[in-house]
């Protein structure tokens, strides 16, 4: 018989917390517990991961892939994740630690996990295996695809050892404003809003550049604002059937508005507008509004697992039906 402890007694609510009720993270934590593919993800991670041979056991890889995507859902860092795991009872259950028997893995372990997935990539395959189990659970890319980039800001101070801001940043002009980060560019499907493509570069770069790796190649039509006007020969590159639905520019150059370009506009964003959920779930909810790391790689890894979740997030309903 498996003895039971303090720690796990007032878990399971043994009559310490009587009057205890779900919290909206308990019910969120529950809900990711039985939507996410864990096993499928842990599938993707497992080749690279350590197996313990000739050294002591290495923690369980889907406790460390969990403790990865709390860092994600509640935007925090290394140290602040171990701490919210020995104070919070709802996170300690999700992850799977009892603290009457186990240490909570420090923050030195969390960095070596997130290291490995930058290094070879994972972002990037964890974000394709989510899409793989979406469709087939019948959420499935159609023939639309909405394109769109959102900066992603960096500090811009140099008052730091190396006195100079990250070389793999740089700043850009949006409106009247000035910014200094990178740019978080996406391709999403018309019809499910889900993310199916990303890539991610210096905020100096336009717009218009990537769009041959956001299609998919079997689009009809492509959606985007008036950035992507006008690049009808980048779009039949990657995909020759897609018409361009992109928003026009509705002043001339006597600044003129052109109502009916207006109009048509309007209606375009109808649809448009979905591409701003994803970026609503991964910079307002996951709080990727700013850059953690230095460096586009390791941030990479971070957008490519943030969109993933995203997904994940956005075909709950679909999911648990």
């Amino acid at each position: 018989m498996k003895q039971t402890t303090l720690a796990m007694a007032a878990d399971q609510g043994a009559g310490f917390e009587q009057y205890r009720r779900p919290t909206k993270r308990d019910v969120f934590l529950q809900t990711m517990n039985e939507i996410v593919p864990w096993s499928e993800l842990c599938e993707v991670i497992k080749p690279h991961y350590a197996r313990g041979e000739g050294g002591r056991p290495p923690i369980g890889l889907e406790r460390m892939l969990r403790m990865h995507f709390v860092q994600h859902w509640f935007n925090l860092a290394d140290e602040a994740c171990e701490e919210a795991l020995l104070d919070s009872t709802s996170l300690g259950r999700f992850v799977g630690i009892d603290l009457g028997r186990e240490r909570v893995p420090d923050a030195t372990t969390l960095l070596k996990f997130r290291r490995l997935l930058s290094e070879h990539k994972l972002g990037e395959k964890l974000f394709a295996k989510v899409g793989e189990v979406l469709q087939a659970k019948g959420m499935k890319v159609g023939t639309g695809t909405i394109v769109d980039a959102t900066i992603i800001g960096a500090p811009s101070s140099t008052k730091n050892a190396d006195k100079a801001r990250d070389p793999e940043m740089h700043q850009t002009r949006k409106g009247q404003q000035w910014y200094f980060g990178m740019k978080l560019h996406i391709g999403v499907d018309s019809q499910t809003g889900l993310a199916h493509s990303a890539v991610v570069t210096a905020a100096n770069v336009h717009d218009k550049h990537p769009i041959p790796d956001l299609l998919h190649g079997n689009e009809q039509r492509m959606y985007g604002d008036s950035a992507y006007a006008s690049q009808k020969e980048l779009i039949h590159s990657k995909a020759p059937k897609a018409k361009d639905f992109t928003n026009d520019r509705v002043r001339n150059r006597n600044g003129e508005v052109d109502e009916v370009k207006r109009g048509k506009n309007r209606n375009k964003s109808k649809i448009r507008a979905r591409v701003e959920h994803v970026f609503g779930v991964v910079k307002r909810l996951w709080g990727f509004n700013k850059v953690r790391y230095r460096g586009l790689a390791k941030n990479a890894t971070r957008a490519f697992t943030a969109l993933a979740l995203a997904n994940i997030f956005m075909s709950r309903k679909r999911l648990m039906a």
